[in-house]
């Protein structure tokens, strides 16, 4: 039986990957900051999939007292997959917006994932087997004119996770960037993002993490959830010349 510890559990894409997982057979380690959520998340899913285990860690990565919370409890268990699904985002004017908010914003999109990395992979090196998730977004493949921070943040999980998994692959651990479009979940409410041409059309997390979990599973580098997408993220916006790609991300990113 193969063990995930998931992080941003309580929703979202978290939620449903920790769902997709349990329907596998899998036990699980789920966190997120509320316990109740995860407790309910615990009951439904050992509920409903006879023989696994749901263990609740309620905490908050964004903190350094929150991650070694996590990795105390993560420590002596044999972990098989590590996703790291924890992540916000923000819109406003760089310059307009709290500092602070941008700087929790990289402690948890960008250090979280880092120490997590850090601390965990080292045993599935050790047992010469295991699978890391890190969820990007294709924001991570352009500049985020109104989302400065956020579009950053996630261009260095994708740089990072590749790095990784080329210094990992040869010794049985693999790491995947999910890179989705937007996706039905409450991060545009938390971003600012509602009535937003951005968020026009999304997908269901649900269909999400059946995509981001099989390419986990099959060792791929980067996969991004819709094919025209993909294409687009992939092969014409390289190709465009910078401004235009500045002033088309702001447009869709304006109220």
């Amino acid at each position: 039986m193969t063990l995930a510890l998931v992080t941003g559990a309580s929703g979202g894409i978290g939620r449903a990957l920790a769902e997709y997982h349990a329907a596998k057979g899998g036990d699980l380690i789920v966190t997120a900051r509320r316990l109740p959520e995860l407790e309910a998340l615990k009951a439904e899913l050992e509920g409903r999939h006879d023989g696994i285990r749901v263990t609740c860690v309620a905490c908050d990565i964004g903190t350094p007292e929150g991650l070694e919370t996590l990795i105390a409890a993560c420590r002596d268990e044999p972990l098989d997959y590590l996703i790291n699904n924890a992540g916000f985002g923000g819109r406003g004017a760089f310059i307009d917006r709290p500092l602070a908010d941008d700087l929790a914003m990289v402690d948890l999109n960008v250090r979280a994932i880092m120490v997590l990395c850090h601390a965990l992979a080292p045993g599935m090196v050790a047992r010469g087997r295991g699978r890391i998730l890190n969820v990007g977004s294709t924001a991570g493949m352009m500049p985020g004119p109104l989302q400065a921070t956020y579009f950053a943040t996630k261009a260095f999980v994708q740089s990072f996770s590749h790095a990784l998994d080329e210094e990992l692959r040869d010794k049985g651990v693999t790491v995947t960037v999910l890179a989705p479009g937007y996706v039905e979940t409450d991060f545009a409410d938390r971003a600012d993002l509602r009535d937003t041409p951005l968020t026009k059309q999304g997908k269901s997390p649900a269909s999400v993490a059946r995509i981001a979990y099989q390419a986990m599973r099959a060792g791929q580098l980067l996969v991004v959830n819709e094919g025209l997408l993909s294409v687009l993220v992939n092969w014409v916006i390289p190709l465009m010349p910078r401004r235009m790609v500045l002033k088309m991300v702001r447009r869709m990113q304006t109220k």
